[in-house]
């Protein structure tokens, strides 16, 4: 399968694991300045980006050089909205290049590529959370400008905190996004606190990551057995989706445990004494609220936890016009505006919606604890069966698969939620 391509990130994430516990040893060393600490992270992140992508790294460092030389140069007040326009310009054009090798020349991406373009994803975040705090207040700007007297090696020296953040080893290829405030409070304090409790989260989540693989070995081979996702017939074809979904869960899920537990050994894991709330560290994945919840809305706020706090900081609290719907439109576009991405992102835009009206009158008229049961049952299924649908229609990477999916008896459920959506939102209306 198309996914299990993504096998290499984890042999990377892997190799990284005796250099981010080396990090946290040395950082418990006092002849181990901050300095040293900025260089260490950052050479880091260079050498993992080479072995990793190759010569597609300069499209990762190109632009982290200039997010620097933005971030030192504009006032607070313009930084965002120039990093912003950069960041998403030079990602989309990355995106562009591999819908013309996949759609144009009709070959399939280089490896190394697709993992490009998921770094400079990730380094999206962190320089638009970046920007974002300066313009805020939460971080202080740099100094603009520069100064005459100033040399070359105080400019960079000013500029070192910056460039380790956006390359730091232990972020550049997954793992929740870390605010910039949380990255210096972890590089400037000891770690001689936190190697014990380190350790046993890191044996946790090994036999996590043992788990899920476990439950992959298993679900593949019933997916292998079952007939194709496309060739299945009549109501197979819930089944055959609902498993394949499964996989892709699992192997999301496999991933951010893996890179939750390389910002761990690092020390980026554990938390920070005085941290504001919102600095906070949550880990992407939460399987027992994903896997339990019976209600889209939360399913949404829990699915790669940091990266919807993002989204939600970024559009959704920005916006004044239907921000719900700008906020997955900006995220169809983060993703790569493929067409699945964009059918799937309007989509659940739709059932995230109707989730919200469906709950709020079945509070009003749901009372019996049978009737509360029954509904939370129904509710859950759906929610799952509704996931899997999204799920397929995000990953699919050609317009003929999409179709097939949207003709298949998959399709009953995501309808049936517009439906409501479409009866309640306008007794809602009649109401006020």
């Amino acid at each position: 399968m198309e996914w299990l391509q993504l096998h290499p990130l984890s042999l990377y994430q892997g190799a990284a694991f005796p250099f981010a516990l080396l990090f946290n040893y040395l950082c418990s060393v006092d002849s181990f300045s901050t300095h040293a600490r900025y260089l260490f992270l950052l050479a880091g992140g260079h050498l993992l980006a080479l072995a990793a992508m190759g010569s597609y790294a300069v499209l990762v460092l190109i632009p982290a050089v200039c997010a620097v030389v933005l971030i030192c140069s504009l006032s607070p007040q313009q930084v965002h909205r120039h990093t912003f326009f950069f960041q998403m310009s030079w990602q989309t054009l990355c995106h562009l290049g591999l819908h013309y090798t996949e759609y144009c020349l009709q070959e399939p991406a280089s490896m190394r590529f697709c993992i490009t373009l998921s770094s400079l994803m990730l380094l999206t975040q962190r320089v638009t959370s970046l920007s974002l705090d300066i313009c805020e207040g939460k971080v202080e700007a740099p100094s603009r400008g520069i100064r005459i007297r100033s040399s070359l090696s105080e400019h960079l020296r000013e500029a070192l905190p910056y460039f380790s953040y956006f390359l730091f080893f232990p972020g550049l290829l997954g793992g929740p996004l870390c605010s910039f405030k949380r990255f210096q409070a972890r590089v400037q304090r000891s770690s001689s606190l936190c190697l014990k409790h380190s350790f046993w989260a890191l044996a946790r989540r090994s036999l996590q990551i043992l788990g899920l693989e476990c439950l992959k070995v298993a679900v593949r081979r019933v997916v292998n057995a079952e007939t194709g996702l496309w060739d299945c017939q009549q109501l197979e074809c819930i089944y055959v989706m609902w498993s394949t979904a499964a996989l892709f869960k699992l192997t999301y899920y496999s991933h951010w445990v893996l890179d939750d537990s390389l910002l761990h050994a690092a020390g980026f894991g554990s938390e920070i004494s005085q941290s504001p709330e919102e600095d906070a560290y949550i880990p992407d994945a939460d399987i027992w609220t994903l896997e339990s919840t019976h209600r889209i809305s939360l399913f949404t706020r829990k699915w790669n936890q940091s990266t919807a706090r993002w989204l939600r900081r970024l559009i959704f609290q920005q916006s004044r016009a239907s921000p719900r719907l700008q906020t997955f439109a900006f995220s169809a576009w983060w993703h790569g505006l493929h067409p699945g991405q964009v059918f799937g992102f309007f989509c659940w835009a739709m059932m995230v919606e109707a989730d919200y009206l469906i709950h709020t009158f079945a509070n009003l008229f749901i009372r019996s604890w049978p009737m509360k049961l029954l509904y939370r049952t129904l509710t859950w299924a759906h929610t799952q069966l509704i996931i899997a649908y999204i799920m397929l229609a995000v990953e699919t990477r050609s317009l003929s698969s999409l179709w097939l999916l949207c003709n298949s008896y998959s399709s009953v459920f995501p309808t049936v939620y517009c439906i409501l959506l479409f009866l309640l939102a306008r007794r809602k209306h009649k109401f006020h």
